[in-house]
């Protein structure tokens, strides 16, 4: 309202709904700008007190996005959630990210299959870290809005800390009922909403089924029960969010059977990841991959000496 009548005493000869238009939109892109500023400190805060990862292959920053005004949609972008907010004028949500390398941030087109995780007591809020892949970037097409935004992209994961208490209530609450041996074998399968919580042993390239790639991730549960996450086509880029020794933690994943290729008649079953399906991430911290990594040396030594 201020603004408004800011703009009417500036045009006293008249104003036009498109002058309006016009100064509304700075406004509000000249607070946007504010807003990242403040909280530009903060997230950096919050970053350096959680345990630190290994940065995925193909990770690009913020600043190079706007630097190059490109993104390609192999691209794996590790951000953390600033802002979440609805454009002006629409019932489109918006993220507005950062991550530990930029000091710009980017407005990202929340994709609707995320809308659910929105709201005061749901898990996609400030200060979330997530990892995207499949992004495309929309150049700023209006005069003066400052910034490129990116569109939605179905290829988000959403991490999860189990030293922070409300992930921790999460994991045991929604994840901890099922196993990889209790999911039934009947068709009737596929009406019980399961979720799953397991390790990722491997993630490996499969021979292409007719002209579409796959990938499949094995996973191990707590029973040392293994199955296999499939992924097709376009999904394939998923993969590229995950690292061996990870905790995936996976909500309404479908369920199949699994041909390994054109030729066999599917068998075993497998998961996949369906329209309702979310993926959630415990990330491997990078001290303990590197005490996995001492403790091979160790063998290594060991068997050597008893050689010598």
């Amino acid at each position: 309202v201020a603004q408004v009548l800011k703009s009417c005493r500036a045009y006293s000869s008249g104003v036009t709904a498109a002058i309006l238009l016009s100064d509304l939109f700075q406004s509000w892109t000249e607070q946007r700008k504010s807003l990242t500023a403040k909280t530009k400190v903060e997230v950096t805060s919050l970053l350096n007190t959680r345990s630190k990862r290994r940065r995925l292959p193909r990770t690009v920053t913020i600043d190079s996005i706007h630097e190059k005004n490109f993104l390609s949609p192999k691209s794996v972008l590790e951000a953390v959630v600033i802002d979440v907010f609805v454009l002006p004028g629409t019932n489109i949500y918006m993220l507005t990210l950062g991550d530990m390398w930029s000091t710009s941030t980017i407005d990202l087109y929340l994709h609707r299959r995320y809308y659910n995780y929105i709201g005061q007591h749901c898990i996609l809020k400030k200060g979330r870290e997530v990892v995207l892949t499949g992004c495309c970037l929309r150049t700023a097409v209006v005069e003066g809005s400052g910034h490129a935004r990116i569109l939605p992209t179905e290829y988000m994961v959403i991490l999860l800390d189990e030293e922070q208490d409300e992930d921790a209530m999460l994991l045991a609450a929604q994840f901890c009922t099922y196993s990889f041996s209790s999911m039934m074998e009947e068709k009737s399968r596929n009406d019980v909403v399961y979720s799953f919580y397991a390790r990722i042993e491997k993630i490996e390239t499969l021979e292409p089924f007719g002209c579409t790639e796959r990938k499949q991730i094995v996973l191990v549960d707590n029973d040392d029960e293994k199955i296999k996450f499939i992924l097709w086509g376009e999904q394939v880029s998923l993969a590229n969010l995950f690292s061996v020794g990870s905790m995936l933690a996976l909500d309404s994943p479908y369920i199949s059977n699994f041909a390994h290729n054109n030729h066999e008649e599917p068998q075993e079953l497998c998961l996949e990841y369906g329209s309702a399906t979310q993926v959630y991430l415990v990330p491997i911290a990078q001290h303990e991959e590197q005490v996995g990594c001492n403790i091979l040396v160790l063998l290594f030594s060991a068997v050597l000496l008893t050689k010598t």
